[in-house]
C-alpha cells in the first residue's frame, strides 16, 4: 500500500494534493479484512465501494488477470521467483493506452451496474 500511495503521489500529484484519489478493490477477504479497513482509514484513503458478488466491476478481474493469464498460460516455471519475474515482465509490456481503455470500460461497467440496480451481470454487452 505504501508503494501504491507513493506512485499516486508521483504520477497523479494533483489528485494527491487535493486528496481526490480513490482506491477500488473487490470484496476479497484479504482486501476487506478489519486490519486493512483500519489501515486505509488511518491513511485517510477513500475506498470506492464494491457491491457484493460483482467481480465484473473490478479492473483486476475483468482486465488485468485475464491479460496476464493469457501470456502465462501453458508456460512452466521452476520457482515462485520465476513466476514473479515473468508476471512483472508481462505486466510492464502492457501498453499504457490499454490500461486507459480498461478504465474507460470500468466506468461503463459501473453505469451498467447502476442501471441494472445492483443485479449481477457478466461481460460487456449491454441489455
Amino acid at each position: 500500500m505504501k508503494r501504491l500511495k507513493e506512485a499516486v503521489r508521483r504520477k497523479r500529484s494533483e489528485a494527491w494534493t487535493n486528496k481526490t484519489w480513490m482506491l477500488h478493490h473487490d470484496n476479497a477477504p484479504a482486501h476487506a479484512s478489519l486490519l486493512i479497513r483500519e489501515f486505509l482509514a488511518k491513511q485517510e484513503t477513500i475506498v470506492v465501494p464494491h457491491p457484493p458478488y460483482s467481480s465484473d466491476l473490478a479492473p483486476a478481474d475483468f482486465f488485468l488477470f485475464l491479460k496476464l493469464k493469457s501470456t502465462l498460460k501453458g508456460r512452466r516455471f521452476q520457482t515462485i521467483e520465476e513466476i514473479k519475474e515473468n508476471s512483472l515482465q508481462d505486466f510492464r509490456a502492457i501498453p499504457q493506452n490499454t490500461f486507459q481503455d480498461a478504465f474507460q470500460n470500468w466506468k461503463k461497467r459501473w453505469e451498467r451496474f447502476i442501471n441494472s440496480r445492483g443485479e449481477y451481470f457478466e461481460g460487456d454487452k449491454s441489455d
